[in-house]
């Protein structure tokens, strides 16, 4: 008889046992998201029970036994998760790169600086010229910017040599050129400059339409990217008028360079050139305006006045001229 008993208790414990295993919810069993890059290195470093142990115990969050009597949801009523087909948002960029070609097509700076196109209206536009045949006075502030060019034919009725008022130290051996109207005020800067020690240069003076057509040539070969940021378009340039002139300083051996602006030279004209009546016409930070990068060595002589102004508040000729000149021609 008790043997018997003693069966039937082992019997009914290996009932429960099954029952309990039975019902253990497979989301009990541990596993290990071998996604995760921590969870990786862990695997690859695992080589004994222990740091398995450790490695489960740390990828998946202990689990808790819901209550024996919990019921599952009827998949009737189950909500649904996943989102129908209608639902689906279309991108927004799907229809417009389709139908709308992408900004990347534009041309880049190589051949037009970003700066804002002057649209004029009809009722200004339709008494003026094409840039290209527009009539240029000379007057000292003629416009001459990124969009308002200057004609191929267009050269200074009033052009001399620097030669014949300058020595070889400054024109350092060149044959400049420059307008007869800035000749004095650009004696009395170069003075100016030799009495407090200093030995600036003039590399760079006048120059045709061909020559700047040249100046583009060579740097376009040089920085073909980079072109339309480092030289203007011939037509485009300051130095046309004859009235701009680009400074140097045996620091850095007369060389186009913005280091120009940290030489002695450099200095003084930034804080004295507008006495004399030159200013700077492309500062540093302003090419969205000028469509040019910063050139500390070019100078442009618009009279005392002007310059003591542009210098005082800080505005840039370009955005004077746009502001206060009539529009000289059709851009």
């Amino acid at each position: 008889m008790k043997k018997r008993l003693l069966f039937l208790v082992v019997v009914t414990l290996l009932l429960s046992a099954c029952l309990t295993v039975k019902h253990v919810p497979p989301t009990l069993v541990p596993t290990i998201a071998i996604d995760s890059s921590e969870t990786t290195d862990k695997l690859s470093n695992a080589v004994t029970a222990e740091s398995v142990a450790l490695l489960l115990e740390t990828a998946v969050p202990s689990a808790t036994l819901p209550p024996t009597n919990t019921v599952a949801p009827s998949p009737s009523v189950a909500p649904t998760e996943e989102p129908t087909a209608t639902t689906t948002p279309t991108p927004a960029w799907t229809a417009t790169a389709a139908l709308t070609p992408t900004a990347t097509i534009e041309p880049t700076a190589t051949f037009w600086p970003t700066v804002t196109r002057q649209v004029l209206p009809e009722s200004v536009s339709a008494g003026l010229a094409p840039c290209q045949t527009r009539i240029v006075d000379t007057e000292l502030l003629a416009m001459v910017t990124q969009q308002f060019s200057l004609p191929e034919t267009y050269a200074p009725p009033d052009l001399v040599p620097l030669s014949d008022y300058f020595d070889d130290s400054i024109t350092l051996g060149q044959d400049l050129f420059a307008r007869q109207a800035i000749i004095d005020p650009l004696q009395r800067i170069i003075g100016a400059m030799h009495e407090v020690g200093l030995r600036p240069s003039i590399i760079s003076a006048y120059r045709s339409y061909s020559e700047q057509a040249l100046a583009w040539k060579w740097w376009s070969s040089q920085y073909p990217g980079r072109v339309a940021i480092l030289s203007a378009r011939p037509g485009y340039s300051e130095h046309q008028l004859g009235t701009t002139v680009d400074f140097g300083s045996p620091a850095i051996d007369h060389l186009f360079h913005v280091d120009f602006a940290n030489t002695a030279e450099g200095v003084w004209l930034t804080n004295n050139a507008h006495l004399y009546g030159f200013t700077l016409s492309y500062p540093a930070n302003t090419y969205e305006i000028t469509g040019i990068k910063w050139e500390p060595w070019h100078f442009r002589y618009v009279g005392v006045n002007l310059a003591t102004q542009l210098f005082t508040s800080g505005q840039l000729l370009t955005s004077w001229q746009l502001e206060n000149l009539p529009p000289p021609c059709i851009p």
